[in-house]
């Protein structure tokens, strides 16, 4: 009589993915890439899907929210708020990245002054026309600019419209100048040193990046990636991206034709004039949507158990 052998678990086998929803808020470490970090929190919780809101140089540091589930549908809300960071400019030379990463440029022996630098930041402030840098993500014709860039074409990038709400000068000595920047969605800050310096005609470039603040998320919600395996708060719920928008609750029946992608009446209080809104039913989220004429339109619905 053969012996029937136990059946062993394979070596190196991976823990089985697991639908996980909601917001882990990344301090991202300088050297890491973000699509290295999503990869990491994945892993770590053994999510099923997860993706980031706002790509952040390896470079740079700071706030890196990583939405996972459901929260990958509220990533546009994210995407589209506002940002703050703090960063050091080195002035007397411009790179080809527009920051130390890149070849330097050009060179100039010229350098800033604090008072010369101040006076210039309000040139700087509210709506303004940027050119992005040659090594961005921006695609030309289907290719991201950066990988133009490095295959040594020539990256011509038109100027567009962005809004820089708040530039300010916070320590300087010697070459070095640290600034703080609140600013809204598609603004470049390694383009806001390039044009500083040559504003001011000693060129600059990015030396330090941090990124303090995305929409609702700032330093203090940032969580490491040592902190995702001690801290049972780090993830956040799925409607935290949503903060800035009215929340409105809903009958059960009213949820059901929501998930359904049907819209809604409401009435009474529940009712505003008009706008993004979303819906929750016993303090669960299910939709976002619009409501238009007392009607309530989903655009999103979300399958979190309401």
């Amino acid at each position: 009589m053969t012996e029937e052998r136990p059946q062993r678990r394979p070596q190196g086998e991976r823990p089985k993915k697991r639908d996980v929803n909601g917001w882990i808020i990344l301090d991202k470490g300088v050297g890491m890439t973000s699509t290295h970090a999503v990869a990491v929190v994945k892993r770590g919780l053994s999510a099923k899907k997860a993706g980031h809101a706002g790509t952040l140089d390896p470079l740079a540091s700071g706030i890196l929210p990583i939405a996972l589930g459901e929260a990958t549908k509220t990533v546009p809300f994210i995407m589209d708020g506002r940002k703050s960071y703090v960063f050091t400019v080195a002035w007397g030379a411009e790179t080809t990245t527009d920051d130390s990463e890149g070849e330097i440029a050009e060179r100039t022996d010229k350098l800033p002054t604090p008072a010369e630098i101040e006076a210039l930041l309000p040139r700087f402030i509210g709506q303004v026309q940027q050119v992005p840098p040659r090594f961005s993500a921006i695609k030309i014709q289907g290719e991201r600019a950066y990988d133009l860039a490095r295959d040594g074409e020539v990256v011509e990038l038109q100027a567009r419209t962005v809004e820089i709400d708040r530039l300010a000068l916070i320590h300087h000595e010697g070459d070095r100048s640290v600034l703080e920047a609140d600013c809204g969605k598609g603004t470049y800050v390694r383009a806001i040193a390039r044009d500083l310096g040559r504003a001011l005609g000693c060129l600059g470039h990015i030396a330090a990046l941090r990124r303090t603040r995305v929409g609702p998320f700032t330093e203090a919600d940032a969580v490491t990636v040592d902190d995702l395996a001690t801290d049972p708060a780090a993830l956040r719920p799925v409607e935290t991206a949503l903060s800035e928008l009215p929340s409105i609750p809903v009958s059960r029946d009213m949820a059901a034709r929501l998930m359904r992608g049907q819209s809604i009446i409401l009435r009474g209080r529940d009712a505003p004039i008009a706008g993004k809104v979303y819906a929750t039913c016993n303090g669960v989220l299910v939709a976002v949507g619009d409501v238009e004429q007392g009607e309530l339109v989903p655009h999103r619905v979300f399958n979190l158990g309401a």
